[in-house]
């Protein structure tokens, strides 16, 4: 997970407006926290291998608030496992909202970390924990309240479909396997709130400034160029060399800049962070925002390379192997390349124009399948139900939408034609983001938080009107 690029966020200066509106009870707290206490305790990386009994551990707490064991599904899948949970409404509101999460975490090891990275730990104001924001807060926070929803005999007026997927930060194959296999479990869903994306930033004193949107990904795609010739002795050295013939395609991939492109999340985006955001940046970006492909505004934001991501396709060389022996002349050398697509652009639109740049003598071929999606298109009611829950807690807080650079398995439901929101409920600082990292945290009050805007969430958009 890549919560959002804090280049537009690193010089916002908006003060928080007004306290917390929405406290959840004393019960629902507990009832979360002992939910996040147990899954991070589980190590459910891929080393780990434990994602098969968070799975069964909440299903048995679904199972409990009293949803159907019918309409509670564990899915097997190799050695991992996802779960999915369905809460049925009345279907007056329409058809079904999914509401994302994954199990899985990255690997983390005790010799590495201060505190054992598979503890929740809270101490000066944080909870940490391998997991404890990517993603297992925002799986916390949907099952506790959908569980604490259920109890207190709530209705919605459509289904919410829970799933919580079992390697999305690998391979992605569970939820794969669900949009191919097993869509009828998810009923041809409307849309899909996404809680590992998004969330809400806090400068660097701590004051809320923005909550972002997160309504489109880059398309996640690595290729090989590979050179290739007769090779021979060291000794007598070849006008043709794999590694120097590699090496000047690098070059002019190198040199090369794909187009200036936007959507309208982009669009947003810049607008609004133009208005928080000081000098020649922070007008470039209007600029754009009001000129889509002004050419001056994008060659200032061009020389940013965290903005110039949200406005191109970015291709970078990151991997190298060549030759077979030091005293022979190399007879293969390849380079992994990977890159980030823009929203809309097809994988071979970019292949192909790889192999113009690297050229006739160097074979370009992908390394794995790429899901390509479009934008989610900036949906009134799920607008309007986001700026609801973040207001809620923040009066006056701004909302924007952003475009992820990174991945989720939202990427995946908008492939398949289900526009997908991230919406996560975790307002945190930039130097406190450590997903992926060493002793990952999440503020104490930040997770309860999530439980409010959950719940403001949900019964916004499928409670009675």
């Amino acid at each position: 997970m890549l919560r959002f690029v804090s280049a537009l966020t690193c010089a916002l200066v908006l003060a928080a407006t007004g306290a917390a509106a929405q406290t959840p009870s004393a019960a629902e707290r507990a009832q979360a926290l002992e939910l996040y206490r147990h899954i991070v305790q589980l190590d459910t990386s891929v080393e780990g291998a434990r994602t098969p009994e968070a799975a069964a551990y909440l299903a048995d707490q679904f199972r409990a608030a009293g949803i159907p064991a019918e309409d509670i599904h564990v899915l097997p899948h190799g050695a991992t496992a996802a779960l999915l949970v369905r809460y049925r409404g009345d279907g007056s509101g329409g058809r079904p909202i999914l509401l994302l999460g994954h199990l899985d975490v990255v690997p983390a090891h005790r010799s590495d970390w201060e505190r054992d990275p598979f503890t929740l730990v809270e101490e000066n104001g944080f909870f940490f924990g391998r997991g404890s924001l990517d993603n297992k807060a925002g799986v916390a926070n949907i099952a506790a309240t959908v569980i604490a929803l259920r109890r207190e005999g709530f209705r919605p007026t459509r289904d919410l479909v829970v799933w919580f997927s079992g390697d999305e930060e690998t391979s992605g194959e569970t939820t794969r396997e669900l949009l191919s296999q097993h869509r009828d479990l998810i009923a041809d869903a409307e849309f899909a709130l996404n809680s590992d994306a998004g969330g809400g930033q806090l400068s660097e004193a701590g004051a809320p400034l923005f909550f972002f949107l997160q309504t489109a990904e880059k398309t996640y795609a690595s290729f090989t160029f590979t050179a290739r010739n007769p090779g021979g002795h060291s000794s007598a050295p070849r006008a043709d060399n794999a590694i120097y013939d590699l090496a000047d395609a690098l070059e002019r991939l190198r040199a090369f800049q794909f187009p200036v492109m936007w959507n309208d999340t982009t669009i947003g985006a810049f607008r609004a962070s133009s208005a928080v955001t000081a000098g020649e940046e922070g007008a470039a970006m209007l600029r754009f925002a009001e000129n889509p492909g002004d050419r001056r505004a994008a060659r200032i934001l061009s020389a940013n390379p965290h903005i110039s991501t949200l406005m191109r396709t970015t291709c970078v060389a990151t991997m190298l192997a060549a030759g077979h022996a030091e005293n022979a002349l190399p007879q293969s050398a390849t380079a992994t390349v990977n890159c980030r697509i823009f929203p809309g652009v097809p994988v071979a639109e970019v292949q192909a124009q790889l192999q113009r740049i690297a050229g006739a003598g160097i074979a370009v071929a992908p390394i794995d399948q790429s899901f390509a999606s479009d934008a989610s298109p900036l949906r009134a009611d799920v607008m309007s139900a986001v700026t609801h829950a973040a207001q809620a807690r923040v009066p006056g807080i701004p909302v924007a939408p952003y475009m992820e650079a990174g991945a989720t398995d939202g990427v995946f439901f908008r492939s398949a034609g289900i526009p997908t929101y991230g919406v996560g409920g975790v307002f945190i600082r930039s130097e406190d983001e450590f997903s992926h990292g060493l002793n990952e945290r999440v503020p104490v009050e930040s997770f309860y938080g999530g439980l409010a805007h959950w719940r403001v969430l949900l019964t916004t958009l499928a409670g009675p009107h």
